[in-house]
C-alpha cells in the first residue's frame, strides 16, 4: 500500500527521467549524482564488461594461437574487417539509445556500395556524395515515418529494407550488372590504402567514433538523444525537440550505412550487389553487447567498438580452429547476446536497488 498511494511514491521516479538522469549514462551529468560503490560497479560492468570479455578473448587465443591469431598482419586483418560494421553500428547506437531501431542498414550499406561504384567513374567525390545523399534520404525518410507519423520503428526499417534492396536490383540489374572502381582511383586509394600497414577505413572509423563520443556526451543534442530514450513523454515536457532528435538519429543511421558501404566498395574495387544481407542483426548485436539498452535511454560509443571488436574476433578465432564454419559465428554471437541482455537486467536492478 506504501509503495503506491503516496504522492512522494508517485514523484519520486520522476527525476530518473529527466534528462539529468538520461545524461548519468555518461560520466559528466552522473558524476554528481549520488552512488553506493556496488551502484557505480554495476554500472561500470555494464558499460565496459564487453571490454573485460575481449581483452580475455584475445589473451587465450593469442596462447593459443601464437604463430597465426596473435600477429599483426592477423590484427591488420581484424582491425579493418571490423571497420566497416563498427561505422555502421556506430549510427545504429544512436538510434537505439533513443529507443528505436534501424533493420534497413544491410541494404543501405550495399545500395550505397553500388551507388558508390557507379558514380567513381566521375571522381571520388560523386563517389562519396551520392550513396550520402541517397541513403541520408532513406535515414530521413525513416526519421520522419517514426518520429511524425508514428509508426512503428520495426515496420518502418524493415519496409525500407526492402525498398533499399529492391533500388540495389533495378540500378543493377537484377544483379547482373557489376560496377567496377578503378583501382588507380583515388576512390579506390581512400579504401586500399594504409598508414603503417593499417588501412584508411580503420582510421576513418575510429575519427567517427570520436566525433560520436563527442557529440553524445558533450552537446546538447546527444543529451537530448538520451533524454528522449529514457522518457519521449517527460523529453516533451520538459520542451525537448523529440520528433527532431529522432528524425537526426535515423537520418545519421543512414548516412553513416552509406558511408561504410562506400568505403567497402573503395576496398574491394566493386560494387558488390550481395552483401549487407543481415549485417542488420550483426550491427544490433555489436551494440547490444556494448552495453546500450534496447530499451533505450543509456549506452556507450566505446562500448558499441568493443563490441564489434569482439565479434570480429570471435569470427577470426573460428577461422583459425579451421574444423568449424563461419556458421558458428552466428552461434556464438547469439549466445553473447543471451548473455549480455540477461547480465544487463541483473545489473540495471542492481543499480536501482544499491
Amino acid at each position: 500500500m506504501n509503495e503506491t498511494s503516496p504522492a512522494p511514491a508517485a514523484s519520486a521516479p520522476a527525476p530518473r527521467k529527466t534528462p539529468a538522469a538520461s545524461g548519468a549514462t555518461t560520466p559528466a551529468p552522473g558524476a554528481g549524482s549520488p552512488r553506493t560503490t556496488g551502484g557505480r560497479i554495476a554500472e561500470l560492468l555494464q558499460r565496459q564488461g564487453v571490454l573485460v570479455v575481449l581483452l580475455t578473448v584475445v589473451i587465450v587465443a593469442s596462447c593459443i594461437y601464437p604463430s597465426t591469431f596473435s600477429t599483426l598482419d592477423n590484427a591488420r586483418g581484424v582491425t579493418v574487417q571490423a571497420s566497416f560494421l563498427a561505422v555502421v553500428a556506430l549510427g545504429m547506437t544512436m538510434v537505439i539509445i533513443t529507443g528505436g531501431i534501424d533493420l534497413s542498414v544491410g541494404s543501405v550499406f550495399a545500395l550505397g556500395g553500388v551507388l558508390a561504384a557507379w558514380a567513381s567513374q566521375w571522381g571520388i567525390l560523386p563517389a562519396l556524395l551520392v550513396p550520402l545523399v541517397v541513403c541520408g534520404a532513406i535515414g530521413l525518410l525513416n526519421g520522419f515515418l517514426v518520429a511524425r507519423a508514428g509508426m512503428a520503428p520495426f515496420i518502418v526499417t524493415l519496409a525500407t529494407l526492402l525498398g533499399a534492396r529492391g533500388l540495389l536490383l533495378a540500378i543493377t540489374d537484377e544483379g547482373a550488372t557489376t560496377y567496377l572502381v578503378s583501382k588507380d582511383s583515388a576512390f579506390a586509394e581512400l579504401g586500399q590504402g594504409a598508414i603503417w600497414g593499417f588501412g584508411y577505413p580503420i582510421f576513418i572509423a575510429l575519427a567517427l567514433f570520436g566525433l560520436g563520443g563527442l557529440l553524445l556526451q558533450r552537446t546538447s543534442f546527444g543529451q537530448s538523444i538520451f533524454a528522449v530514450g529514457g522518457s519521449s513523454d517527460a523529453a516533451t515536457l520538459m520542451g525537448l525537440p523529440v520528433a527532431r532528435t529522432k528524425m537526426l538519429v535515423y537520418t545519421l543511421s543512414g548516412l553513416l550505412a552509406g558511408l561504410a558501404g562506400a568505403l567497402n566498395a573503395a576496398r574491394l574495387s566493386s560494387g558488390v550487389t550481395i552483401i549487407g544481407v543481415g549485417m542488420e542483426l550483426d550491427a544490433i548485436s555489436a551494440v547490444v553487447i556494448g552495453g546500450t539498452l534496447l530499451i533505450g535511454g543509456a549506452g556507450s560509443i566505446s562500448g558499441t567498438l568493443w563490441g564489434v571488436l569482439l565479434l570480429q574476433v570471435i569470427q577470426n578465432l573460428i577461422n583459425q580452429i579451421g574444423s568449424l564454419n563461419s556458421s558458428y559465428q552466428s552461434v556464438v554471437s547469439g549466445g553473447f547476446l543471451i548473455v549480455v541482455v540477461v547480465a544487463q537486467r541483473y545489473l540495471a536492478r542492481s543499480r536501482r536497488t544499491t
